[in-house]
């Protein structure tokens, strides 16, 4: 489909902010919002949307106002002054289909920064890219999403059916940030994410959990270490057992659309801890990790295999065996789940994709997790990933094309166009 002199309007307009895009991707990079430090990225958010004309209001995070709902996820940490940011923009004629723009803020740590060649927190632009903690993941995407639907009205458009900006927290670790935001009312009849997987249109992704092993030893001097338990040496069996529960998970019951990937499910044991003495044998350690599962898994089956698992492998240990480790579930519980590409809304996608490269959009079938769980099993929403392209996501020297960032502002600016409608 060619582009109308409106459309084309458009286009121009947006290629007119790319200085910026590039700039509020910059400004959002540089706010260290790790877990339990998002408020400054939020507030930058918030005062960008007004400053374009937007009007943004806070959505909170309440624990007491999710703890009933199914996709809510129990965490160890306060949601004391703990906010998303939302605007929408309402149309003087609703005629057209709803849009939702979804984008988390936050970020993983950049720890160890003396991996970086450059400062993770002080973005740099160079060669085309932009590089800095979050660029990729997904900061320049929030920025993409956010000036796409400010050139339609730029340009002398308005929408005809509601558009709707969110800039939600906690995506990388539980997803309560966007389900506080289903929650609260806030839908529509499509929605995109700007995750860093390029110019493609997700239609997979699996399950993932988080949990925690704690294990009790018995703390003796280190000249008498054959009396005591050592809690950390205890905990290499039992994950040895967990990686022969992935190995089993991989091959079973594999989905059509993971046969041909070589590893799908994956465990990460991201978190050890244990002892405080270096001639005492330690009494307690934990680990902390991460395990996927197919869609078509539920988290409880999961859950229920990974006990099972822990409780095998103690009882092959005298002493476990009578002081049984504990598992504790938190964080993510998000099941997997795979959509046909065959949608009114992602086909439009592929259009308006299409229209720039003559060439249809890609399908990617993920092997980690994105808030879309939050719309896939909590609306009615056509929701689907489709963003710049990005290197080095949660790694070191993390970067993103320029030129991806802009061809995904493009897109968005022409897919709500034609998606809400538009009148001048």
């Amino acid at each position: 489909m060619k582009l109308s002199s409106a459309e084309k309007k458009i286009i121009e307009t947006v290629n007119d902010l790319e200085n910026e895009i590039c700039e509020f991707t910059c400004e959002l990079v540089s706010h260290k919002s790790v877990l339990n430090n998002e408020a400054g990225v939020v507030q930058a958010m918030e005062s960008r949307l007004e400053a374009l004309g937007f009007s943004p209001r806070r959505v909170a995070i309440n624990p007491d106002t999710l703890a009933g709902h199914p996709g809510y996820a129990p965490v160890t940490w306060d949601y004391t002054d703990k906010d998303n940011v939302v605007a929408v923009i309402e149309p003087e004629k609703n005629t057209g289909k709803s849009l939702l723009f979804n984008g988390h803020l936050d970020v993983v740590s950049a720890d160890p920064v003396d991996f970086w060649d450059t400062n993770p927190y002080a973005p740099e632009i160079g060669n085309g890219w932009i590089i800095g903690r979050g660029a990729g993941d997904m900061k320049s995407g929030v920025a993409a999403m956010t000036y796409a639907a400010y050139a339609v009205q730029k340009a002398g458009f308005a929408f005809t059916a509601p558009v709707t900006l969110e800039g939600v927290i906690e995506e990388e670790c539980c997803g309560n940030g966007a389900l506080a935001c289903v929650n609260a009312g806030y839908d529509a009849d499509a929605v995109l994410i700007p995750e860093p997987f390029g110019p493609s249109i997700y239609t997979c992704q699996v399950g993932v959990l988080w949990f925690r092993v704690d294990i009790r030893g018995k703390s003796v001097h280190v000249l008498r270490a054959g009396k005591g338990a050592n809690s950390i040496e205890k905990a290499f069996p039992i994950i040895q057992a967990l990686r022969n529960l992935e190995d089993e998970m991989n091959i079973e019951n594999v989905p059509e659309q993971y046969r041909d990937f070589e590893h799908p499910i994956n465990l990460n044991i991201g978190i050890i801890s244990g002892g405080d003495w270096a001639s005492t044998v330690p009494c307690s350690a934990s680990f902390h990790a991460r395990l996927s599962y197919y869609p078509g898994t539920t988290y409880k089956d999961v859950c229920r295999r990974i006990e099972q698992t822990v409780q095998k492998a103690a009882e092959n240990d005298p002493w476990l065996k009578e002081n049984m480790p504990e598992v504790v579930f938190y964080g993510f519980r998000s099941d997997g789940h795979c959509v046909d590409r065959d949608k009114e809304a992602f086909n439009v996608l592929n259009d308006c994709h299409k229209a720039f490269t003559g060439k249809d959009a890609k399908e990617y079938i993920s092997t980690c997790t994105t808030d879309l769980r939050a719309f896939h099993f909590f609306t009615d929403a056509q929701a689907t990933c489709f963003g710049p392209r990005a290197e080095n996501i949660h790694g070191a020297n993390e970067r993103v094309e320029i030129e991806s960032i802009m061809h995904t502002a493009r897109t968005y600016a022409l897919f709500a166009a034609r998606w809400c409608g538009i009148t001048s």
